[in-house]
Order: C-alpha cells, then sequence, then structure tokens
C-alpha cells in the first residue's frame, strides 16, 4: 500500500515561515532622531523555552556575551499540525501532467491532504522600544492572512500552490522579577496557522491511444456485428499537450457487408 516518496512539505514550510522574517531591523535613535545605530534581528528555530533558559544564564546586567544572549532576537517553531477537514475536496480527482521526456505515458497525482501547521513566532527584547518596533514591522502585512506562491513538487516547476498564513493573536509577556539589577526579557509571541496541503506519491500510467467501438445489432439467436470505429490521434506520435486532431476508421463487419 505504502510506497516510498518524499516531497519536502512540511521542511518546505518551515523554511518559507521562516524566510518571511529573516530581514528585520532595529534602529536606535538619540533625543533628536538621529540614527545612531542599525541592527539585523537574528533568527532562529528554537524553543522558547531553550532561548529563555540561555537568557537567565546570565542574569545580572555584566556583558558576559559568551553565556547569555544577546537582545534583540526571534526564534520560531512548528507547534502542531492538524488536519483541515472544510478544505478537502473530491479525493476522486487526480492532477495529470505529461511526463518530461515521453509521448506514452502520463503522469498523476492524488487529491491532497489539506492540513494547518501551527507556528509561534517569538520575539524576545530588553527595551519596549526595541519589541515595538518588531512587531509594528511583522502586522501590517497579516489582515489576517498573507499568502505565499511555493512549488510543490521541484520535478514540475509550473505546478504552484497559493499558501495562506494567518495571524490569529499576539500576547505579552514581562519575564522581569526580582531586584533592579535583574536581566529583563520582554516578550511578544505571534501565533500563526499555516494552510498547507500534503500529496502522495506521482503515479504513471499510459495514454490512451486507441479506441475503438464495436456495434451490433441484437438478433434472435445471437447478435450480429455491424461495424468497428476506431479513433486514432493524428500524427499518431503526437504529444499529448501538442495541437493534433483525429482520424476516424469505420471497417464493416463480414456478415453487414455481404447483406
Amino acid at each position: 500500500m505504502f510506497n516510498y516518496f518524499y516531497h519536502e512539505r512540511i521542511r518546505k514550510s518551515v523554511a518559507m515561515f521562516g524566510s518571511l522574517f529573516n530581514g528585520i531591523y532595529v534602529l536606535r535613535k538619540d533625543a533628536s532622531g538621529q540614527v545612531l545605530s542599525q541592527v539585523k534581528v537574528p533568527l532562529a528555530y528554537a524553543p522558547r523555552e531553550k532561548f529563555l533558559d540561555r537568557i537567565r544564564e546570565n542574569p545580572d546586567l555584566r556583558e558576559n556575551t559568551q553565556v547569555a544572549v544577546k537582545l534583540p532576537r526571534m526564534s520560531f517553531e512548528m507547534v502542531s499540525l492538524q488536519y483541515s477537514p472544510e478544505r478537502q475536496l473530491n479525493k476522486q480527482i487526480k492532477f495529470n501532467y505529461a511526463t518530461e521526456g515521453s509521448v506514452t505515458t502520463r503522469d498523476s497525482i492524488q487529491q491532497q491532504s489539506p492540513y494547518i501547521l501551527t507556528f509561534q513566532l517569538n520575539i524576545y527584547a530588553r527595551q519596549q522600544d526595541d519589541a515595538l518596533q518588531i512587531v509594528e514591522q511583522i502586522i501590517p502585512y497579516f489582515n489576517p492572512q498573507y499568502s505565499l506562491t511555493i512549488k510543490p513538487f521541484s520535478l514540475i516547476s509550473d505546478f504552484l500552490e497559493d499558501v495562506p498564513i494567518i495571524l490569529n493573536g499576539i500576547t505579552y509577556a514581562d519575564d522581569y522579577e526580582g531586584v533592579l539589577e535583574q536581566r529583563r526579557t520582554i516578550i511578544y509571541t505571534l501565533d500563526f496557522s499555516m494552510h498547507a496541503s500534503f500529496y502522495g506519491p506521482i503515479e504513471s500510467g499510459g495514454i490512451i491511444r486507441d479506441v475503438r467501438n464495436v456495434l451490433y445489432t441484437i438478433g434472435a439467436d445471437s447478435d450480429i456485428k455491424l461495424e468497428t470505429i476506431q479513433v486514432l490521434p493524428n500524427p499518431l506520435g503526437v504529444s499529448p499537450d501538442s495541437d493534433y486532431g483525429f482520424t476516424t476508421n469505420i471497417t464493416l463487419a463480414a456478415d453487414s457487408a455481404a447483406s
């Protein structure tokens, strides 16, 4: 029943989600509004607790860059995967396309299975203004969704799919406990859902190039063959994606011709 195939659907989804937030910057300004520095916010795939543990390893404000994590930064992770029944289409429908380098076979893919991938994007900062700069560079693009176009199959360049990414909500936490010298961590958590589709293996089958219809008349003892109608493509070796016509051959049965 199960044949090996791997379309890297989850891997591509994770990479696509992370690429959305890989070019965010934070500006530091003086009292007059002049830009003092521009910092690109690092992004990594990691659970939220992993970064919090690393930040808490240096609880005071002394610079210890070998242990502590410099802020601001972001992390994201995929947290759940669930079936989406409302997006399921007719399972009997197949996607057919020409086999590369062959005019006698055609490949097909079964109807996709829709799923929802849930992601969390965490924003860490020591200063509220840094966190707000990052948040405001993200949320205007999601109202509430942002769509990307991907190629689900590496071998089918003209097969494209639109993937909506929906911003479901934002939560805020200020991890600040203890004395004033303890390090402060402001965390914004953005919850996203991605509507993805999963496809089965690619199957190959022959193309029908010879169609024949045999006509009979009902007799008292047995049916009498009248004629055979044969339909062929013209020219015979044409590609299924090219322009072509049909040739119809009608052959009368011997008994019918004698009568």
